[in-house]
């Protein structure tokens, strides 16, 4: 927390390419077989996602009288698509202009390597292009245009599929049977898993199409799917049906409904908007000691910094009161334990911080887990703590080579945390607060790397904490990102912001609130935590780490994100009128300051 981030060279020095910049116009046709290209007859021949807002509008256009324009919406990409009649064994161009922040445009059912391609063209009509072979038993295909998380509208126009046409006489046309006993459970506050068993097919099944509540489906070659970013406390329906290659569908089955759990994160009992503080519990750095009972009352959070561990990879976390010889005025551990239980009292939350700049854990065995849940609960049981702060900076989480799937982690020392963290929630039931305080090089340089990268010769480092964010999300009480001690990070607007200016804290968090596909991939993508999980950190004084940011600029930021007023060149994606609040390092360093930091933004967030 208090150590100066040390950035990779390497790393910051690499940006996002584009792959689609500079294309040309497809040379003359041998044949155009999509329906309706140039959506001249409206949505004929597509079908596009329910709350997609789709419409063939008449400006701008890139040729003909009309163009199509959809709007992604929460988890709802905006997808339009079609399903084709293709000849086996052919070769196929697909093409189609667009504008947009981010557009994508691919092909499923290829029987062979599904081709995607995507571009951010703005406001210029931007040809994006890719091709594609079919399999020997392909007789159809689906195209589809969609845009991502958090974007404005997408446009597009003149979509061609070039390549011989399907049809004819003598192919598979009969459907697959209706999938059986269609279930829906596994109910989180924002997930929902349908199940269902089998179908049989006289070639096979190729994919089964969920739709929920009515809307467009989403394809599986699974049979479950998994929802998530649906709202608390709410009833959702599922259908199910199965299709084959060639594109025959059964009937869809009967609905089930299922519905999410009340709440998400834990922790409650915390006010709308929040001050995080840290509290220099077991050392003293030059800021002074501050005993808990002294702590001001406008931190809602207290954060113990920090809990540490015996060695790198034991799990076995230990915290002590900072010793009379460092701290003078240092109080016994009967009048901190006292004074926790009146903070308490007043609505505050204690948390005992795990890691900062020399905690190293590496939880790289299930025994060193193990050790971590026993150490950590017997902290928290100890001083009558509200529950735990991760803090895990420098080695303590990294990427294996290969490990690149967000919802599958598959490195032990991020699967091992999980695993922790969630029996400690278990342990502890709907009261345990979790917070996490990462380092932006741990989470938003996802949009650009994500561990050693497909040649293994990025920082196994980057972005590692995303998979641990994501896995606890229904658990998470809070996420404040630690935005400063950072180098240059690129944006959604594919710039790089710095640190120490209102747009760099609007451009990080609205990462967070909007997602992002991590490295670009539209198929992992980092979905948008809930406004009310995320705070916004930043040092309390120029002594506190590098990027410190004035009241002034701290404030228009919050402004630009919470009322879309007062930005600056970084636009975010949406405005977030819940955003929780502010995090500090530290409450020592804030009173070090005159307390500037607390009194102006506890000011400032009362009075939103």
């Amino acid at each position: 927390m208090s150590g100066i981030f040390r950035w990779r060279t390497a790393v910051a020095a690499v940006a996002l390419a584009l792959g689609t910049a500079g294309l040309t116009a497809t040379p003359a046709l041998a044949a155009n077989i999509a329906v309706n290209p140039g959506f001249e007859d409206g949505l004929t021949g597509w079908t596009c996602s329910a709350s997609a807002g789709a419409a063939a509008v008449t400006s701008p256009v890139h040729g003909g009288t009309k163009a199509l324009k959809a709007t992604p919406a929460g988890a709802d990409l905006a997808r339009c698509q079609q399903q084709v009649k293709v000849q086996p064994s052919s070769s196929y161009t697909l093409s189609a202009w667009v504008q947009g922040g981010y557009v994508f445009l691919g092909a499923t059912g290829t029987g062979g390597t599904d081709p995607q391609t995507w571009g951010s063209p703005g406001s210029a009509w931007t040809q994006l292009r890719t091709t594609f072979t079919t399999g020997a038993a392909t007789t159809s295909v689906t195209i589809y245009l969609n845009s991502w998380y958090g974007q404005s509208a997408y446009l597009a126009d003149d979509v061609v599929l070039d390549g011989a046409p399907g049809g004819g006489g003598g192919g598979d046309t009969q459907a697959p049977t209706v999938p059986g006993n269609l279930t829906v459970g596994g109910a989180t506050s924002s997930s929902l898993t349908a199940t269902w068993s089998a179908a049989t097919d006289n070639v096979g099944v190729d994919r089964y199409e969920v739709s929920r509540d009515g809307g467009a489906p989403v394809a599986v070659t699974a049979t479950s799917h998994t929802a998530t970013g649906l709202a608390a406390s709410t009833s959702y329906r599922f259908k199910v049906r199965a299709c084959d290659v060639a594109g025959n569908c059964s009937p869809y089955t009967a609905e089930a409904t299922g519905t999410t759990t009340a709440g998400g994160g834990g922790g409650g009992g915390l006010p709308k908007r929040v001050l995080v503080g840290y509290l220099h519990a077991s050392f003293a750095n030059g800021s002074g000691y501050i005993r808990m009972a002294d702590v001001p009352a406008e931190w809602d959070v207290i954060n113990l910094a920090f809990g540490e561990p015996t060695s790198v990879t034991s799990g076995d976390i230990r915290f002590r009161q900072c010793p009379a010889a460092e701290c003078s005025n240092v109080e016994p551990e009967a009048d901190f334990v006292a004074a926790i239980k009146a903070k308490q009292a007043q609505g505050k939350k204690v948390l005992i911080s795990i890691g900062g700049q020399n905690g190293q854990v590496q939880l790289t065995t299930t025994a060193a887990r193990d050790k971590f849940v026993e150490s950590v609960a017997a902290i928290i049981d100890r001083y009558g703590l509200d529950g735990l702060d991760v803090d895990f900076e420098g080695h303590s989480l990294y990427l294996n080579q290969g490990d690149t799937n967000l919802a599958n982690p598959t490195t032990p020392v991020v699967v091992n945390l999980i695993s922790a963290l969630r029996a400690l929630k278990s342990r502890y039931g709907a009261k345990f607060v979790l917070t996490m305080a990462p380092e932006t090089f741990f989470v938003q340089l996802g949009y650009q790397f994500y561990g050693p990268g497909p040649n293994g010769s990025a920082d196994s480092r980057a972005a590692s904490y995303l998979p641990v964010i994501h896995a606890l999300r229904d658990d998470l009480t809070l996420l404040h990102v630690q935005d400063y001690n950072s180098g240059p990070i690129t944006g959604l607007d594919n710039q790089y912001h710095t640190m120490g200016g209102h747009d760099f804290h609007v451009a990080m968090t609205d990462m967070l609130l909007a997602g992002f596909p991590i490295m670009g991939n539209p198929n992992n993508v980092f979905p948008p935590l809930r406004q009310d999980q995320v705070a916004i950190g930043l040092p309390a004084s120029p002594n506190a780490g590098n990027g410190f940011t004035t009241v002034a600029e701290v404030q228009k930021a919050f402004d630009c994100l919470a009322k879309g007023s007062n930005c600056g060149t970084y636009k975010p994606r949406g405005v977030y009128p819940n955003l929780r609040g502010l995090m500090t390092w530290s409450i020592n360093w804030d009173r070090y300051n005159a307390f500037e930091f607390s009194r102006s933004h506890r000011a400032y967030l009362n009075g939103l």
